[in-house]
């Protein structure tokens, strides 16, 4: 059976609900931002593999914020969808909300973006369907994707070459006002 050449967004959207319970917690009784980021790995690959039709691996993710702390007792949705694919990989935005089922107060708390690359059965990459962007919305975070990978390149490029050109000695006044000392 031939893979489809584009598949709609809607086609892969997925959303994981958990309940937050005792275990998940660390000692201050907040959810521990670890499960959290388990959790979302495990949405993005489920929304990544349903649009590529393969296994797909996680390769970055950026934007990782814990924006307001998960409760235990709460139930939390972790809302997928692809927002962007290239030849052989896909970004996948996810929405993170935590609801208090007695309360019914409902809060965003994460938002984060995977980028996944599909496998074929070789294990190499493989070519992923194109994306059929069904609404402005579809529209508007297909190009947030691109501008998005843009900086992310332009950030790695700059990043590299000031590490190759730093000179320590010359650098040492930015360590005035900071919470360190030399020991050296």
């Amino acid at each position: 059976m031939t893979e489809p050449a584009y598949r709609p967004v809607s086609y892969s959207r997925t959303t994981l609900t958990e309940l937050m319970i005792p275990s998940y917690a660390n000692f201050g009784g907040k959810i521990h931002g670890g499960i959290l980021l388990s959790l979302m790995d495990k949405v993005a690959y489920a929304c990544a593999a349903k649009h590529a039709g393969n296994y797909c691996v996680t390769v970055t993710v950026d934007g990782v914020n814990f924006l307001q702390p998960v409760e235990v007792q709460e139930l939390v949705s972790l809302m997928a969808s692809v927002n962007y694919v290239g030849n052989t990989s896909l970004m996948v935005g996810i929405k993170v909300i935590a609801e208090n089922v007695k309360t019914g107060l409902v809060k965003h708390t994460n938002t984060s973006y995977f980028t996944m690359v599909a496998k074929g059965e070789d294990d190499k990459p493989t070519q992923v369907p194109g994306l059929l962007l069904e609404s402005p919305d579809d529209t508007r975070r297909f190009l947030e994707a691109i501008k998005r990978r843009e900086l992310a390149q332009r950030y790695q490029t700059e990043f590299t070459e000031a590490k190759t050109t730093l000179a320590i000695e010359q650098e040492l006044y930015r360590l005035q006002g900071e919470r360190c000392k030399l020991a050296y």
